[in-house]
């Protein structure tokens, strides 16, 4: 039989940015993407963001993005100080909460 047990909870940042592709984020935002990647680095390294990246998509959408991170206060604050939001490249964003089955060790 199988038993549930409690588990880890996430809580994961979707955007929805205003550029077609990435090529047009690094033709027309190279500066902006650079500062993205370098506050979720440090954020990554004070324990507050698991995991982060951009959809891999062929169609005509949006770029979108995801950023999972350990507590609902982590992933407001990686939402509401991403410098693509800051300079209104974000055309929506909202959070979820998600609870991973695999049981693994959080900072």
């Amino acid at each position: 039989m199988f038993e549930i047990q409690s588990q880890p909870s996430y809580f994961v940042v979707f955007f929805t940015t205003k550029y077609k592709s990435m090529d047009e984020v690094i033709a027309k935002s190279p500066e902006t993407l650079a500062t993205h990647v370098s506050r979720s680095n440090e954020l990554r390294k004070k324990g507050k963001l698991l995991m982060a990246g951009a959809f891999r998509n062929e169609s005509d959408e949006p770029v979108k993005t995801m950023a999972v991170c350990y507590s609902k206060e982590d992933a407001e604050e990686y939402a509401k100080g991403d410098p693509f939001l800051l300079i209104g490249k974000i055309a929506e964003w909202h959070i979820v909460e998600w609870s991973n089955i695999f049981r693994e060790q959080t900072p």
